[in-house]
């Protein structure tokens, strides 16, 4: 499987999840995102999903600092309906990495790893999402806003070609190259990109 070598370089998300622990999943409940994780599970790597990830990776360092961050104890919220613009999208991958789903996850074992009504949409924040831990109770807030990371010129012209069904095989190739350099610029510019309130 080939795909943009960046990805390689991305931080990953480490978390530790009980219920996996408990089943033998991994080994003491240990587990590891990268990039290309929730890339192969959204199906493509965008401005969108390089932003989920993004928000997923700071938020949670933001939250438990030092501590170990625990999968399924972080409730999650969003201004937006999941169905308005990217949040469904970004919801996804939010999902993915911390096991919080709205109503379609894990029901638990006797009360326990309940992974359900872990998430919310139209919460009245003034962020792009809310992490709050249930052990403790503490949120933080995060913006995403990669308008600053410009796309190629060429990327406007090029899509236009492709939907047309117009473009050549280099046309298309040269578009996927130019998408992937802005995911990469967006890597490459976190505090640029991601505001933590």
């Amino acid at each position: 499987m080939n795909y943009p070598k960046f990805f390689n370089t991305i931080e990953t998300i480490k978390l530790q999840d009980p219920l996996s622990n408990l089943l033998g999943t991994f080994e003491n409940g240990l587990i590891e995102f990268s990039y290309l994780d929730v890339v192969k599970n959204a199906g493509h790597s965008c401005p969108t999903v390089a932003g989920a990830y993004l928000l997923a990776l700071e938020g949670i360092k933001a939250l438990y600092e030092n501590d170990t961050p625990v999968r399924g104890e972080i409730f999650v919220s969003f201004s937006e309906d999941s169905s308005e613009g990217v949040a469904g999208v970004i919801a996804n991958v939010l999902s993915h990495i911390t096991g919080a789903t709205e109503s379609l996850g894990f029901k638990g074992l006797n009360g326990n790893f309940v992974r359900h009504d872990l998430m919310q949409f139209n919460a009245e924040i003034s962020s792009s999402i809310k992490l709050q831990r249930l052990d403790t109770g503490k949120t933080v807030e995060l913006i995403y806003n990669p308008s600053s990371i410009e796309q190629n010129p060429q990327v406007g012209t090029l899509m236009q070609k492709i939907m047309q069904n117009i473009a050549t095989p280099e046309e298309k190739k040269l578009f996927g190259t130019l998408w992937q350099e802005r995911v990469e610029n967006i890597f490459k510019n976190i505090p640029q990109v991601i505001k933590v309130v």
